[in-house]
């Protein structure tokens, strides 16, 4: 008999595509895998549907349920004030103040026996924990962002860090495997907690890839650059607003598309801010697009944006997906200068450019050269297919995921 894995997320299934990787992955070693996943935007509920119809493992949808949002409202205030006043939050109060679907997770994932429960997401990890408890099973955590860091620096005062860390001190210690999206995150959880995580980088599938005659785009004539940004939904803080300073600045004609939901508004504040500039007949805004589709619909163009501005300990960290999306799609990636993406620049050579937000004539310089030099864009590009196709990708990655969800139980039978 197989052994059982249960992943639970309080994202959405479409949401978390390192969910989907994971439990494919793990599928596909031999483990009989049950998701349990939320259902609460409903936007991305025909993905859902279509990654959940194809899926070979087992996937749990859970409701929103009206009642967590009363739980948080009536558990944040009293943990705001014993934060505050430095005294310990008790870890009920802690998990229902976080927010999310905390009993919703915990009362699907006590009802599906499993022999390993991974949780993604700090509200899954409780839930994950009491079932571990309950079925005499192993627990295990995925880091995809460095949780207790995600606050931006300004806004000190705010308990949320602090309900993180009470959260992952509780469960993280009892956790046999961990792993982490990025090595700078694993390094902090290890400093944290005592853990040991590996990393699991956040590459994707080369089934995605276009066919490798597309993969180096389209040719453009020298001094035209066409530049591409992607996400769920758009945001301001992002470094978009900085990068259309650059194109303002740049003697290239540079061209940006920015593909996600425009649910808040951004876009069309990024688009007034764009016509503030000049620039707004060279930007425009994308509707969102099936995660299977992301890496192909990035072939086209010549640039990807990455540029995260470090205002929390988590964006210093972080290696975003967009990264390997661009590289396995064979276009170069503009990076911001933060730790974790400068560090990692280094290794990707020609297919990495490392910028500052904050100098617009930096991102302008870098924008020039590469649009003025045809040669230098098609080795950037070559550059990043051969990466993805060699290394950065999920039929390389995913082997260190599933050797270390295979130590976990090694490590527990030797007990």
């Amino acid at each position: 008999m197989p052994r059982r894995i249960c992943i639970l997320s309080s994202g959405n299934l479409s949401s978390n595509p390192r969910l989907v990787k994971e439990a494919d992955a793990l599928h596909q070693a031999g483990y009989d895998v049950t998701t349990i996943v939320c259902d609460y935007t409903e936007a991305l509920k025909p993905f859902d549907d279509e990654i959940a119809n194809g899926a070979p493992w087992k996937v749990i949808r859970l409701p929103r349920d009206r009642s967590e949002r009363y739980i948080t409202a009536a558990a944040r205030p009293v943990a705001q004030v014993l934060a505050a006043s430095g005294m310990p939050v008790p870890l009920p109060v802690a998990s229902h103040a976080y927010g999310g679907p905390a009993y919703a997770l915990r009362r699907a994932a006590a009802a599906v026996a499993a022999d390993l429960y991974i949780a993604h997401y700090i509200p899954a990890l409780p839930a994950a924990a009491a079932a571990a408890r309950r079925h005499r099973a192993l627990l295990g955590f995925d880091a995809e962002d460095l949780h207790s860091g995600e606050a931006v620096d300004d806004l000190t005062d705010s308990a949320q860090p602090k309900l993180v860390m009470r959260i992952e001190q509780a469960y993280l210690p009892a956790c046999t495997c961990v792993t982490a999206s990025s090595p700078m995150i694993g390094d902090a959880y290890a400093a944290c907690y005592g853990v040991n995580p590996r990393t699991v980088l956040n590459v994707f599938s080369k089934t995605m890839a276009a066919p490798v005659e597309a993969a180096a785009g389209e040719a453009r004539e020298p001094g035209h650059l066409a530049v591409y940004w992607f996400s769920q939904t758009i945001g301001l803080d992002r470094g978009l607003q900085e990068f259309m300073r650059a194109m303002s600045r740049a003697k290239a004609k540079v061209s940006l598309d920015v593909r996600g939901s425009n649910r808040w508004g951004h876009g069309d504040t990024l688009m007034a801010f764009a016509r503030d500039l000049g620039v707004a007949e060279r930007v425009q805004l994308l509707p969102t697009a099936a995660p299977d589709q992301m890496v192909k619909l990035a072939t086209t163009y010549d640039l990807g944006l990455s540029l995260e501005i470090g205002n929390s300990p988590n964006k210093r960290a972080c290696l975003g997906n967009k990264i390997f999306t661009y590289l396995l799609a064979g276009v170069p990636v503009m990076v911001s200068d933060t730790p974790a993406q400068r560090a990692f620049a280094l290794e990707l050579g020609s297919a990495a450019a490392v910028a500052s937000v904050s100098d617009p004539e930096d991102i302008a310089r870098t924008l020039d050269r590469l649009a003025a030099s045809p040669d230098t864009l098609a080795d950037a590009k070559a550059t990043a297919w051969r990466l993805a196709d060699r290394r950065y990708n999920w039929e390389v990655e995913q082997k260190a995921l599933v050797e270390e969800v295979g130590s976990a139980f090694t490590r527990h039978a030797g007990r």
